[in-house]
């Protein structure tokens, strides 16, 4: 391809595996799902064969790939998408968790499928307490929140889950709360396939005193744009909209579930190189180029840079990331493995000769380091050429000789 490549597509080593052991695609991509591993699936597709992979089931403890949503710009969007009715829900600013459950051991598992159960005793405590059935495999949200119960900062949250020691006065700093979403698995029975609708009623069951994410089932715009000034007034990003009749399907990105998130503005992109600052900040890899990824060949095409944003600490602490990442220098310019992703917030995208995916973000800053998220989470350069296309609609197009539009 005339560059160098780290690592490998997801979707293409499940194309690989088929094709090696002459299987179809679509099996393979399933038993993925389940296990949460492809090279798993591989062991066992070369050991088993086909039937092999057509028994496998979901396993307690062993965590399932999450179900993903597409981004719509309003409610008006979602309810046009899912057909006139659909179910909103808070968009906590939180961290996704998958809780597994058996005979009262509890797992719980990042938006990443890490395992970080020891870092949150409460929650675990939480499901022990009240989740009515001894097998499950449940979805939820945590977020952190002050004394009195009103959410608090990402970062804060995300200082809970790397924390191995000193967990008991962490917990005490900064108190969790956990909203439950959805219902994977329960005594023994897969429930991915059930409609959203039906798996929620059965959350609701199954649940006991753990909260539910807040939720409104409408058809009525003014009702669902109210229901989204609540819950940015209550300090959280937005709404997810899930149609009624979507089943579960781990692993896949679509429209049957879409975020809305009204301060537009934000990206979550990729840093692929970085360059040393000066005065103070001369030890300091502190500008970063900010790249989204192409969805169809995964090339990370860069779209800004900055240097504001983060604390000095968040600085110092990112350069020893990167200088593990670094593959190349070139003067000032360090260039380093795709792997650390940042939301991104910016006035407007731009036309820009300076880039090659031809555009630029102006007045870049990040808001947050996204531990939680891997570089084929981020946006895609498709979807930054949709919003650039998108500004188009109420001011008028300036055209360069140099670039025409």
């Amino acid at each position: 391809m005339g560059e160098m490549r780290t690592g490998f597509h997801e979707g293409l080593m499940e194309q690989a595996v088929a094709k090696a052991f002459a299987l179809p695609v679509e099996l393979v991509q399933r038993a993925s799902m389940a296990l949460g591993d492809i090279g798993e699936v591989a062991v066992k597709a070369g050991a088993e064969g086909k039937e092999g992979l057509q028994n496998v089931e979901f396993n307690v403890f062993r965590p399932v790939k999450l179900m993903l949503a597409q981004v719509a710009e309003n409610v008006a969007e979602a309810l046009q998408m899912h057909g006139g009715e659909t179910a909103f829900e808070y968009k906590y600013d939180g961290a996704r968790v998958q809780i597994h459950l058996n005979q009262g051991n509890v797992r719980v598992f990042s938006r990443r499928l890490t395992d970080v159960t020891e870092s949150l005793p409460e929650i675990v405590e939480a499901v022990k307490g009240n989740v009515k059935v001894k097998e499950a495999i449940l979805e939820g949200e945590v977020v952190a929140v002050d004394k009195a119960g009103v959410p608090i900062p990402f970062q804060h949250l995300m200082r809970r889950f790397k924390r191995v020691h000193g967990v008991a006065g962490a917990a005490e700093e900064i108190p969790l709360q956990l909203h439950l979403f959805d219902l994977l698995f329960v005594e023994g029975r897969s429930m991915i396939s059930q409609a959203y609708i039906t798996r929620r009623q059965m959350l609701s069951k199954v649940g006991g005193k753990i909260p539910l994410t807040s939720q409104i089932i409408t058809a009525d715009l003014a009702t669902a744009e109210e229901f989204l000034k609540s819950a940015m007034d209550a300090g959280h990003e937005g709404l997810i909209a899930k149609r009624l009749d979507s089943p579960y399907t781990p692993g896949t990105r679509g429209k049957r579930w879409l975020k809305i998130k009204p301060i537009l503005g934000t990206l979550d992109l990729v840093i692929t190189a970085a360059e040393w600052g000066s005065g103070r900040r001369h030890e300091w890899l502190s500008d970063y180029y900010l790249a989204a990824r192409d969805a169809e060949t995964d090339e990370f095409f860069v779209v800004g840079k900055t240097f504001k944003g983060l604390t000095d600490t968040e600085i110092i602490d990112l350069t020893k990331q990167l200088r593990t990442l670094a593959v190349s220098e070139d003067g000032n310019r360090v260039v380093v493995l795709p792997k650390i992703v940042v939301e991104v917030a910016y006035n407007e995208i731009q036309e820009s000769p300076k880039y090659k995916s031809a555009m630029a973000l102006r007045f870049a800053r990040i808001v947050r380091i996204r531990d939680d998220k891997t570089a084929e989470d981020a946006d895609t350069i498709q979807r930054v050429r949709a919003i650039y296309e998108r500004q188009f609609a109420k001011k008028g197009r300036y055209k360069t000789q140099d670039n025409k539009q």
